[in-house]
Protein backbone atom coordinates (compact mmCIF):
# COMPACT_ATOMS: atom_id res chain seq x y z
CA UNK A 1 0.00 0.00 0.00
CA UNK A 2 1.17 3.64 -0.29
CA UNK A 3 0.17 5.12 2.86
CA UNK A 4 0.86 8.71 3.05
CA UNK A 5 1.60 10.58 6.63
CA UNK A 6 -0.05 13.84 7.23
CA UNK A 7 1.91 14.67 10.46
CA UNK A 8 4.75 13.19 11.11
CA UNK A 9 4.86 14.31 14.82
CA UNK A 10 4.25 11.56 17.90
CA UNK A 11 1.26 9.96 16.47
CA UNK A 12 2.27 10.10 12.87
CA UNK A 13 5.99 9.63 13.20
CA UNK A 14 5.91 6.14 15.60
CA UNK A 15 3.13 4.18 13.73
CA UNK A 16 4.64 6.09 9.86
CA UNK A 17 7.76 4.22 11.01
CA UNK A 18 6.74 0.76 12.05
CA UNK A 19 4.51 0.59 8.40
CA UNK A 20 7.79 1.24 6.90
CA UNK A 21 9.77 -1.24 8.76
CA UNK A 22 7.25 -3.67 7.88
CA UNK A 23 8.12 -2.68 3.86
CA UNK A 24 4.74 -0.91 3.35
CA UNK A 25 5.44 2.22 0.76
CA UNK A 26 5.56 5.40 3.38
CA UNK A 27 5.85 9.06 2.45
CA UNK A 28 6.07 11.08 5.72
CA UNK A 29 4.72 15.12 5.46
CA UNK A 30 6.86 16.87 7.66
CA UNK A 31 8.33 20.45 8.27
CA UNK A 32 11.26 22.31 9.67
CA UNK A 33 14.06 20.84 11.12
CA UNK A 34 11.87 17.95 11.59
CA UNK A 35 11.84 17.10 7.80
CA UNK A 36 15.46 18.01 7.26
CA UNK A 37 16.48 15.65 9.75
CA UNK A 38 14.34 12.92 8.42
CA UNK A 39 15.77 13.66 5.17
CA UNK A 40 19.31 13.34 5.70
CA UNK A 41 19.59 10.91 8.98
CA UNK A 42 16.24 9.08 8.65
CA UNK A 43 13.34 8.94 11.46
CA UNK A 44 14.70 7.20 14.12
CA UNK A 45 12.55 5.59 17.24
CA UNK A 46 13.38 5.83 20.81
CA UNK A 47 10.89 3.38 22.26
CA UNK A 48 10.72 2.35 25.74
CA UNK A 49 9.28 -1.04 24.69
CA UNK A 50 10.71 -2.05 21.16
CA UNK A 51 14.19 -0.62 21.51
CA UNK A 52 15.63 2.14 18.81
CA UNK A 53 15.49 1.39 15.46
CA UNK A 54 15.63 3.90 11.85
CA UNK A 55 13.74 3.93 8.84
CA UNK A 56 14.42 6.24 5.87
CA UNK A 57 10.52 6.44 4.34
CA UNK A 58 10.38 9.23 1.60
CA UNK A 59 9.85 12.53 3.29
CA UNK A 60 7.97 16.15 1.81
CA UNK A 61 6.56 19.45 2.85
CA UNK A 62 4.52 19.03 -0.45
CA UNK A 63 2.43 16.07 -1.82
CA UNK A 64 2.21 17.67 -5.18
CA UNK A 65 3.70 15.51 -7.86
CA UNK A 66 3.22 12.13 -5.56
CA UNK A 67 1.26 9.53 -6.68
CA UNK A 68 -2.42 8.77 -5.51
CA UNK A 69 -2.53 7.50 -1.99
CA UNK A 70 -4.72 4.21 -0.82
CA UNK A 71 -4.46 5.59 2.59
CA UNK A 72 -3.53 8.74 4.40
CA UNK A 73 -2.54 8.45 7.94
CA UNK A 74 -3.97 12.01 9.02
CA UNK A 75 -2.20 13.02 12.03
CA UNK A 76 -1.72 17.04 12.46
CA UNK A 77 -3.50 19.24 15.64
CA UNK A 78 -7.06 19.66 15.29
CA UNK A 79 -6.49 23.41 14.56
CA UNK A 80 -4.62 21.98 11.47
CA UNK A 81 -7.43 20.11 10.57
CA UNK A 82 -8.84 22.24 7.06
CA UNK A 83 -5.46 23.67 6.42
CA UNK A 84 -4.08 20.05 6.20
CA UNK A 85 -6.86 18.58 4.26
CA UNK A 86 -6.48 20.87 1.67
CA UNK A 87 -3.09 20.07 1.39
CA UNK A 88 -3.38 16.55 0.91
CA UNK A 89 -5.47 16.78 -2.31
CA UNK A 90 -3.59 16.13 -4.46
CA UNK A 91 -2.62 12.29 -3.24
CA UNK A 92 -6.42 12.09 -2.75
CA UNK A 93 -8.47 9.75 -4.65
CA UNK A 94 -11.39 8.58 -5.46
CA UNK A 95 -10.86 5.37 -2.95
CA UNK A 96 -8.00 7.20 -1.11
CA UNK A 97 -9.22 6.38 2.78
CA UNK A 98 -8.50 9.09 4.74
CA UNK A 99 -8.19 7.89 8.58
CA UNK A 100 -8.20 10.51 11.09
CA UNK A 101 -6.10 9.90 14.20
CA UNK A 102 -6.87 12.69 15.78
CA UNK A 103 -8.19 14.40 19.30
CA UNK A 104 -11.62 15.74 19.20
CA UNK A 105 -14.72 14.12 17.75
CA UNK A 106 -15.49 16.07 14.83
CA UNK A 107 -12.43 16.51 12.71
CA UNK A 108 -13.89 13.22 10.49
CA UNK A 109 -17.23 15.79 9.37
CA UNK A 110 -14.35 18.46 8.77
CA UNK A 111 -12.32 16.36 6.57
CA UNK A 112 -15.50 14.85 3.95
CA UNK A 113 -16.70 18.48 3.39
CA UNK A 114 -13.67 19.41 2.44
CA UNK A 115 -12.59 16.24 0.14
CA UNK A 116 -16.01 14.94 -0.48
CA UNK A 117 -17.99 12.22 1.64
CA UNK A 118 -16.99 9.04 1.86
CA UNK A 119 -13.31 9.45 2.30
CA UNK A 120 -12.94 9.74 6.02
CA UNK A 121 -12.73 6.85 8.85
CA UNK A 122 -12.46 7.49 12.14
CA UNK A 123 -9.45 6.07 14.75
CA UNK A 124 -8.40 6.85 18.18
CA UNK A 125 -4.60 6.38 18.61
CA UNK A 126 -3.63 4.92 22.20
CA UNK A 127 -0.30 5.77 22.05
CA UNK A 128 2.57 8.08 24.19
CA UNK A 129 5.01 9.35 21.81
CA UNK A 130 6.47 12.38 20.94
CA UNK A 131 9.27 14.46 19.33
CA UNK A 132 12.62 14.14 21.70
CA UNK A 133 14.30 16.66 18.52
CA UNK A 134 13.80 16.50 15.17
CA UNK A 135 14.34 13.15 13.64
CA UNK A 136 13.75 11.47 16.61
CA UNK A 137 10.42 9.99 18.39
CA UNK A 138 10.29 8.54 21.73
CA UNK A 139 7.86 6.10 22.58
CA UNK A 140 7.09 5.71 25.99
CA UNK A 141 4.10 2.86 26.33
CA UNK A 142 0.93 1.84 24.92
CA UNK A 143 1.18 1.60 20.52
CA UNK A 144 -2.79 0.95 19.62
CA UNK A 145 -4.93 1.68 16.83
CA UNK A 146 -8.91 1.18 16.87
CA UNK A 147 -11.02 2.18 13.38
CA UNK A 148 -13.28 1.89 10.97
CA UNK A 149 -15.70 3.11 8.38
CA UNK A 150 -18.40 6.48 10.08
CA UNK A 151 -21.19 4.11 8.88
CA UNK A 152 -19.68 0.78 10.84
CA UNK A 153 -19.73 -0.89 7.38
CA UNK A 154 -17.11 -3.72 7.19
CA UNK A 155 -14.84 -2.44 3.74
CA UNK A 156 -12.13 -3.71 1.46
CA UNK A 157 -10.33 -0.47 2.06
CA UNK A 158 -10.88 -1.30 6.09
CA UNK A 159 -9.68 -4.63 5.50
CA UNK A 160 -6.45 -4.16 3.81
CA UNK A 161 -5.26 -1.24 6.38
CA UNK A 162 -6.08 -3.88 9.39
CA UNK A 163 -3.70 -6.14 7.46
CA UNK A 164 -1.08 -3.83 7.06
CA UNK A 165 -1.03 -2.66 10.68
CA UNK A 166 -0.63 -6.32 11.17
CA UNK A 167 2.41 -6.86 9.04
CA UNK A 168 3.54 -3.80 10.97
CA UNK A 169 2.60 -5.27 14.41
CA UNK A 170 0.38 -2.60 15.52
CA UNK A 171 -2.13 -3.59 18.00
CA UNK A 172 -5.02 -2.54 15.34
CA UNK A 173 -8.78 -3.16 16.23
CA UNK A 174 -11.62 -2.48 13.46
CA UNK A 175 -14.89 -1.30 14.93
CA UNK A 176 -17.80 -0.84 13.65
CA UNK A 177 -18.83 1.49 16.17
CA UNK A 178 -16.14 4.08 16.17
CA UNK A 179 -17.86 7.22 16.70
CA UNK A 180 -18.60 5.20 20.27
CA UNK A 181 -14.63 5.02 20.70
CA UNK A 182 -13.90 8.39 19.51
CA UNK A 183 -16.69 9.77 22.29
CA UNK A 184 -15.01 7.22 24.87
CA UNK A 185 -11.52 8.80 24.28
CA UNK A 186 -12.97 12.69 24.01
CA UNK A 187 -14.44 12.17 27.81
CA UNK A 188 -11.09 10.68 28.85
CA UNK A 189 -9.26 13.44 27.26
CA UNK A 190 -11.05 16.29 28.24
CA UNK A 191 -11.14 15.46 32.11
CA UNK A 192 -7.11 14.44 32.14
CA UNK A 193 -5.74 17.19 29.76
CA UNK A 194 -7.99 19.78 31.20
CA UNK A 195 -6.82 19.39 34.96
CA UNK A 196 -3.31 18.56 33.88
CA UNK A 197 -3.02 21.63 32.46
CA UNK A 198 -5.13 23.58 34.30
CA UNK A 199 -3.46 22.73 37.47
CA UNK A 200 0.15 22.79 35.84
CA UNK A 201 0.65 18.97 37.99
CA UNK A 202 0.84 16.07 36.91
CA UNK A 203 -1.95 13.07 37.32
CA UNK A 204 -0.40 11.67 40.53
CA UNK A 205 -0.90 15.44 42.71
CA UNK A 206 -4.23 16.04 40.67
CA UNK A 207 -5.28 11.76 42.43
CA UNK A 208 -3.68 12.96 45.51
CA UNK A 209 -5.70 16.54 45.60
CA UNK A 210 -9.49 15.66 47.22
CA UNK A 211 -10.80 18.96 44.95
CA UNK A 212 -9.23 18.30 41.57
CA UNK A 213 -9.65 14.86 41.35
CA UNK A 214 -13.40 15.27 42.14
CA UNK A 215 -13.15 18.32 39.74
CA UNK A 216 -11.62 15.74 36.82
CA UNK A 217 -14.69 13.50 37.32
CA UNK A 218 -17.56 16.74 37.35
CA UNK A 219 -15.61 17.16 33.73
CA UNK A 220 -16.20 13.01 33.05
CA UNK A 221 -19.53 13.31 34.10
CA UNK A 222 -20.14 16.46 31.94
CA UNK A 223 -18.47 14.88 28.85
CA UNK A 224 -20.95 11.64 29.47
CA UNK A 225 -24.32 13.63 29.60
CA UNK A 226 -23.05 15.34 26.51
CA UNK A 227 -22.25 11.69 24.76
CA UNK A 228 -25.71 10.60 26.01
CA UNK A 229 -27.73 13.76 24.06
CA UNK A 230 -25.58 13.26 21.03
CA UNK A 231 -26.81 9.58 21.46
CA UNK A 232 -23.13 8.64 21.19
CA UNK A 233 -24.06 4.81 23.00
CA UNK A 234 -21.29 5.18 25.24
CA UNK A 235 -21.53 2.58 28.48
CA UNK A 236 -23.62 3.80 31.63
CA UNK A 237 -20.66 3.39 33.70
CA UNK A 238 -18.45 5.81 31.12
CA UNK A 239 -17.57 7.57 34.46
CA UNK A 240 -16.66 5.13 36.27
CA UNK A 241 -14.54 3.69 33.33
CA UNK A 242 -13.08 7.08 32.59
CA UNK A 243 -11.97 7.85 36.51
CA UNK A 244 -10.55 4.54 36.62
CA UNK A 245 -8.42 4.77 33.46
CA UNK A 246 -7.21 7.93 35.06
CA UNK A 247 -6.26 6.41 38.28
CA UNK A 248 -3.86 3.73 36.29
CA UNK A 249 -2.22 6.47 34.54
CA UNK A 250 1.70 7.07 35.97
CA UNK A 251 1.63 9.56 38.61
CA UNK A 252 4.11 11.92 36.89
CA UNK A 253 2.36 11.99 33.73
CA UNK A 254 1.06 15.22 31.93
CA UNK A 255 -1.39 15.31 28.50
CA UNK A 256 -0.25 17.18 25.39
CA UNK A 257 -2.32 19.99 26.12
CA UNK A 258 -0.59 20.71 29.63
CA UNK A 259 2.92 19.60 27.68
CA UNK A 260 1.83 22.68 24.23
CA UNK A 261 1.04 25.28 26.96
CA UNK A 262 4.20 24.64 28.83
CA UNK A 263 5.68 25.09 26.11
CA UNK A 264 4.04 27.93 24.45
CA UNK A 265 2.29 26.64 21.38
CA UNK A 266 -0.80 26.38 20.39
CA UNK A 267 -3.77 24.72 22.18
CA UNK A 268 -6.11 22.07 20.92
CA UNK A 269 -8.10 23.47 23.08
CA UNK A 270 -11.46 24.31 20.74
CA UNK A 271 -11.53 21.11 19.56
CA UNK A 272 -11.74 19.70 23.60
CA UNK A 273 -13.09 21.67 25.96
CA UNK A 274 -14.56 24.42 23.19
CA UNK A 275 -16.18 22.14 21.72
CA UNK A 276 -17.68 20.74 24.54
CA UNK A 277 -19.03 24.15 25.83
CA UNK A 278 -20.61 25.15 22.15
CA UNK A 279 -21.92 21.18 22.39
CA UNK A 280 -23.40 22.05 25.29
CA UNK A 281 -25.11 25.40 24.91
CA UNK A 282 -26.88 23.48 21.74
CA UNK A 283 -28.22 20.27 23.41
CA UNK A 284 -28.80 22.07 26.73
CA UNK A 285 -26.55 20.22 28.68
CA UNK A 286 -25.11 22.18 31.45
CA UNK A 287 -21.40 21.98 31.64
CA UNK A 288 -19.31 24.50 34.06
CA UNK A 289 -16.36 22.19 34.74
CA UNK A 290 -15.89 22.02 31.21
CA UNK A 291 -16.63 26.07 30.38
CA UNK A 292 -13.83 26.95 33.70
CA UNK A 293 -10.97 24.91 32.10
CA UNK A 294 -12.04 26.95 28.87
CA UNK A 295 -11.83 29.56 30.13
CA UNK A 296 -9.24 29.59 32.24
CA UNK A 297 -6.75 28.33 29.20
CA UNK A 298 -8.58 30.51 26.54
CA UNK A 299 -5.63 33.26 27.07
CA UNK A 300 -3.19 31.03 26.19
CA UNK A 301 -5.05 28.84 22.99
CA UNK A 302 -2.91 30.88 20.57
CA UNK A 303 0.82 30.15 22.45
CA UNK A 304 2.95 32.19 23.21
CA UNK A 305 2.36 35.64 21.94
CA UNK A 306 4.80 38.72 21.82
Amino acid sequence: MHIVVMGAGGVGGYFGAKLARAGETITLVARGEHLTAIQREGLRIRSAIEGEYVVRPAAVEDVRGLPVADVVLFCVKSFDTETAAERIRPVVGSATAVLSLQNGVDNEDTLDAILGPGHAMGGVAQVFAAIDRPGVIGHHFLGRIIFGELDGRMTPRTERLGEAFARAAIDAQLATDIRRALWEKYVLICAVAGMTALTRCPIGVIRDTPESWRMLRSIAEEGAALAAAAKAGLAADIVDQVVKLAGAIAPGNFSSLYQDLHRGKRLELEALHGHAVRLGERLGVPTPAMAAVYAALKPHAAGRRG
